[in-house]
């Protein structure tokens, strides 16, 4: 795949991440059964997740599918960071919903982001991010270790977020 500012395409797909990079890993319970892993799903192959955290998504498809790319904003205005990155791999059922995508040029990130829900045999729905990253551009670099702090925190407001979204059915904030 080109247009990648990364060599790794592909690596959260499975087996062992990259070497080299800044890694995160995090795990949240939405809750148990088919019903909160098909909602939960349906929130986060939608953008309703990232739109929910508080993240400005502008996606060229409705839902998250290879190819697809999609602008992350963090902030308001002329300090906004635009993130542009286009989604590498999904997940579609019957027990794991997901998708990554990879950082385009222009991203203050190089690396890859991976946003899974699975049902476990113990009925459990677990939602895990999994990331791999370096800083591309000079204010993430001089960021150093708060970085990867930020990149945590995120995860974990994503985790309860769907858990929210996944009670309720995933119906729009406006609904709820």
């Amino acid at each position: 795949m080109t247009g990648f500012s990364y060599p790794e395409v592909g690596a959260t797909a499975g087996g062992p991440l990259p070497p080299g990079y800044h890694l995160l890993r995090h795990t949240t319970v939405l809750g148990h059964g088919r019903e909160v892993l098909e909602a939960a799903g349906e929130a986060l192959l939608t953008w309703r997740m990232h739109r929910a955290v508080g993240v400005g998504v502008r996606p060229d498809a409705g839902r998250a599918a290879p190819g697809v790319d999609v602008e992350v904003t963090l902030g308001w205005g002329p300090l906004a960071l635009h993130a542009p990155c286009r989604v590498v791999h999904t997940a579609t059922g019957p027990d794991r919903f997901g998708f990554a995508y990879g950082t385009l040029a222009g991203h203050p990130e190089r690396g890859e982001e991976c946003f899974m829900v699975e049902l476990g045999d113990d009925r459990a729905v677990r939602f895990t991010v999994t990331a791999f990253s370096l800083p591309a551009r000079w204010f993430t670099r001089a960021a150093g270790p708060l970085t990867p702090v930020a990149q945590r925190l995120y995860a974990r407001r994503c985790g309860q977020v769907l858990r929210r979204l996944a009670t309720y059915g995933a119906k729009p904030a406006r609904e709820q």
